[in-house]
């Protein structure tokens, strides 16, 4: 793999876009994420400026890109820091600090050569570096029909916690919780 896997840089915000839409275009968008393709392409450039730069320099968002030798983008995912007795993003109340995985996107052409695995391994190192909040776990979710999603967890060592939620453009949908807990020293 040649691809550096780095932190998004604030004024990097047309290639968070550009990567946004992407994902949000893939077939398997519906179930990936909570967001849709039409709404993101009519949010100003302020949005993008501002998540890029809240993923750059927020100490409870980071975001990490899998930048090819041309300077492209192939892939990214973003860690949320829940800190406990905060709402989540499903609205429920968090009982200790933790990570969140959100955002996980790689192109198609680059699935399946250890990207995915790059950056999820740049996302918690990140996460278990944190001095405070000293995060207990990192988690995501997954929709309980993207099994390639679920199965791509599970070699990255996340397991399925029991919790589920349902998802919010589709209430007879489930979103599944999946943990990874930190490493004892």
């Amino acid at each position: 793999m040649q691809h550096v896997i780095r932190p998004v840089r604030a004024d990097e915000w047309e290639q968070v876009k550009e990567l946004r839409l992407a994902a949000l275009a893939d077939p398997a968008a519906p179930i990936a994420f909570l967001d849709d393709l039409e709404s993101a392409r009519a949010r100003p450039d302020t949005f993008w400026q501002d998540r890029a730069a809240g993923a750059a320099y927020g100490g409870s968002i980071h975001q990490f890109v899998a930048e090819a030798p041309d300077g492209s983008w192939d892939g990214s995912v973003t860690v949320l820091v829940e800190r406990a007795g905060d709402d989540d993003i499903f609205g429920g109340a968090t009982d200790f600090d933790q990570g969140h995985l959100v955002g996980v996107y790689v192109r198609p052409g680059q699935r399946g050569t250890g990207l995915a695995g790059a950056l999820f391994e740049a996302a918690l190192e990140w996460a278990w570096s944190l001095d405070e909040p000293l995060l207990r776990r990192v988690r995501l979710y997954v929709h309980e029909r993207n099994d390639r999603a679920a199965a791509f967890y599970r070699r990255a060592g996340f397991r399925p916690t029991g919790q589920v939620v349902p998802m919010e453009t589709d209430p007879l949908a489930k979103e599944l919780e999946y943990a990874f807990p930190r490493p004892r020293p």
